[in-house]
């Protein structure tokens, strides 16, 4: 999101003068009616001779067309990229510069509902197709064949839906969720891009731990598309043309709503708490989605499979910080106090779905591996070698990214007024205080979970503040 602050007009050089060392002009001859005057470097125009100027003595220079320095070319792309979920912040994100550029799209969108929803299909070059990736018989769903999150059931992939999707594609980006099946969804995404032809395959994937250590646990959003990845490999005309992007946390995860994780929970003197089951000391991987996977996708289709092809992983992150790292970082942006305070159990104050649930629950188990020896805490991404890649191999691909600090204080307050929050405008004197400070509490980690009524993750304060959908989450 561009910065409000507005632009100051550019410096304009004065023309200098004329020195004794400069050759004088040449001599006015008398000896003529008329004096033409000349001057020393003929100007470069489009005015013909026959311009209206020439009747004064302006005698513009015509250079011929082979004599002019050749324009640099700028090609406009002429492919169609196919993409699905594409209200969720990775595809939203890359939708929106695809079609700055040039590129055709052809987005996959659930609803119409939100405002991101809204954006995508008002924008250029998109062909939007409204349904879901996952049929479900009706009686099952309670008479509706739209898949209910986080369950798994009867039913198959909507493959009409997919088909169409890939007409007349070249390229796609691909990161599924768990509406429905998603291992399912990714088979069948995979399998008719092979029927399509599709040159250059993005799929946007994460690690299954457990096969990188058989004592780290298995995240369950994260194994179902390690398990899709495992597919693709296996598919010898699509798996030389893929690439595998891995992200890092999402910078855009934070709000002062009380949704578990990422909350900065505000606190009554005007500070901020963020309390997560991470150590406070190891780095993590940092990533602005809706800012930076977008430029960095387009870079991976420029420069093709013959870079980034057969099965390479890339990972995305730009900021390698840990929690407490991360606080001074977002208390530098926010101008407010934030402190990260350790908890090994993670909070559940609000309605979640059911698959989400046990992804907080796998975490738990994960993380507290490295609670009391930071080096037992497992990488981020499952490999130390991807891990070591950050942030090197994304600013390979993009070097404009926005940090943590800049989101904290360009975005992170229009999020939060887009979510019907009101804190940025009152102001809180906080004298003294340590910005970046940790407090290491387990008071709280045998407390009840709050399961508040009033608020279901994906809603918002209320219906009317529809800013943060399932999509911006699972996403």
């Amino acid at each position: 999101m561009p910065s409000a602050a507005p632009r100051s007009a550019l410096a304009i050089r004065p023309r200098p003068h004329p020195s004794a060392a400069h050759e004088p002009p040449p001599p006015t001859t008398s000896t003529t009616a008329t004096t033409t005057n000349k001057l020393k470097h003929r100007p470069c125009t489009s005015y013909t001779d026959l311009s209206p100027l020439s009747s004064i003595g302006f005698s513009p220079v015509q250079y011929p067309q082979t004599d002019r320095p050749a324009k640099r070319p700028m090609p406009t792309p002429r492919k169609t990229i196919a993409v699905v979920n594409s209200s969720g912040r990775q595809a939203a994100s890359f939708i929106r510069v695809a079609v700055a550029v040039g590129y055709k799209v052809r987005a996959q969108l659930r609803n119409l509902d939100g405002i991101v929803a809204n954006e995508i299909s008002s924008l250029p070059n998109v062909t939007v197709l409204v349904g879901d990736l996952y049929n479900r018989t009706p009686a099952e769903n309670g008479g509706s064949g739209s898949p209910t999150l986080g369950t798994k059931g009867k039913g198959a992939p909507n493959h009409d839906l997919i088909k169409e999707l890939y007409r007349g594609a070249q390229l796609a980006f691909i990161n599924t969720t768990f509406w429905g099946d998603e291992v399912e969804i990714g088979k069948a995404l995979a399998d008719e891009a092979v029927v399509a032809g599709i040159e250059h395959y993005i799929f946007s994937s994460m690690p299954n731990h457990s096969q990188h250590d058989h004592h780290w646990p298995s995240l369950p959003l994260w194994s179902s598309k390690a398990t899709i990845e495992t597919y693709i490999r296996s598919l010898p005309t699509l798996a030389p043309k893929t690439t595998y992007l891995y992200t890092g946390i999402y910078n855009n995860n934070f709000t002062s709503l009380p949704y578990p994780l990422f909350q900065m929970e505000l606190q009554k003197d005007g500070s901020f708490t963020w309390t997560a089951p991470f150590h406070p000391d190891v780095p993590l991987p940092w990533l602005d989605a809706e800012h930076d996977v977008g430029p960095a996708v387009i870079q991976l289709i420029k420069d093709g499979i013959s870079r980034w092809g057969n099965g390479e992983r890339v990972a995305l992150a730009y900021e390698m910080l840990s929690p407490k790292a991360a606080c001074r970082a977002f208390s530098k942006g926010v101008g407010r106090p934030v402190r990260y305070k350790y908890n090994p159990k993670i909070d559940i104050k609000v309605k979640i779905p059911n698959g989400y649930r046990e992804q907080l629950v796998a975490l738990e188990k994960m993380y507290i591996l490295g609670a009391r020896d930071a080096r037992l805490q497992p990488p981020y991404f499952g490999s130390q070698h991807m891990e070591n890649s950050c942030p090197g191999e994304a600013l390979e691909l993009w070097e404009g990214h926005r940090g943590l600090e800049e989101y904290a204080r360009e975005v992170f307050p229009l999020e939060e007024a887009a979510n019907g929050l009101t804190w940025m405008n009152e102001s809180h004197e906080i004298e003294g205080e340590v910005q970046g400070g940790v407090e290491d509490e387990d008071a709280d980690a045998d407390g009840e979970d709050d399961k508040s009524e009033g608020l279901v993750m994906g809603g918002g304060t209320g219906t009317d503040t529809p800013a943060r959908k399932e999509e911006s989450w699972l996403a």
